[in-house]
């Protein structure tokens, strides 16, 4: 479940929380049993393919029925931890230690967190606000999402996620949080406009306009 990203101070961290939700692999597995019941869906082509050729070929209905419904049953089996395994390293928050100026900090994933890492190890923070605008007469809402990306010991994290608070606010947070180490905080702002529907088409992409900001 996403969230807006917060910063929130406890007695021994603050952490950036970038989605709501407990960690740890079992919950992981568990919270995406629904979402893998989509997997037979996508599949559901082939699968038809496949009763369709027993049919022309004289099966019974009833063998029909019993080869689907294991075919369905091994999309959803293969399917489930396939996708548990895509979301292992999904970071839930970042947490920072000592609360108030902290020296250490580790990345929370969705299967639970990783080794704690000198403050120093974080070279920058990139945020990036990026707004969609409706078009004149549109009635759709803006959409308005917020990319964080972690330099961290040579590699670089990056999630996008719904956001629909104040980037300079989190932005200033984060410099008063991170400044005493160092750690460069960066906001770049980017609004542009939803694209007017073409006669006769029912696409609807992209942004026309773009005009970027930054603060460092």
């Amino acid at each position: 479940m996403a969230t807006d990203p917060v910063l929130r101070q406890g007695p021994d961290s603050t952490d950036l929380v970038l989605r709501a939700g407990p960690t740890g692999p079992v919950w992981n597995a568990l919270t995406l049993a629904g979402p893998a019941l989509l997997v037979p869906l996508a599949l559901g082509g082939p699968t038809l393919v496949v009763a369709f050729w027993m049919a022309l070929a004289g099966a019974r209905a009833s063998t029909v029925f019993v080869v689907v419904g294991v075919i369905v049953g091994l999309e959803y089996l293969i399917g489930w931890p396939v996708l548990a395994l895509s979301r292992a390293r999904d970071i839930l928050r970042v947490e920072f230690t000592p609360a108030g100026v902290p020296a250490s900090l580790r990345l929370v994933r969705a299967t639970g967190p990783d080794a704690w890492l000198p403050v120093q190890a974080l070279r920058q923070v990139r945020l990036t606000h990026k707004v969609v605008e409706p078009y004149e007469g549109d009635h759709k809402p803006a959409v308005s999402t917020l990319t964080l990306e972690l330099a961290l010991q040579g590699t670089r994290e990056r999630l996008t996620l719904p956001f629909g608070g104040d980037p300079q606010r989190l932005t200033a947070a984060l410099k008063a949080l991170l400044g005493p180490a160092e750690v460069m905080v960066v906001l770049r702002t980017e609004r542009s406009t939803r694209d007017r529907p073409q006669p006769n088409s029912g696409w609807n992409s992209g942004g026309s306009a773009s005009v970027g900001s930054g603060s460092g």
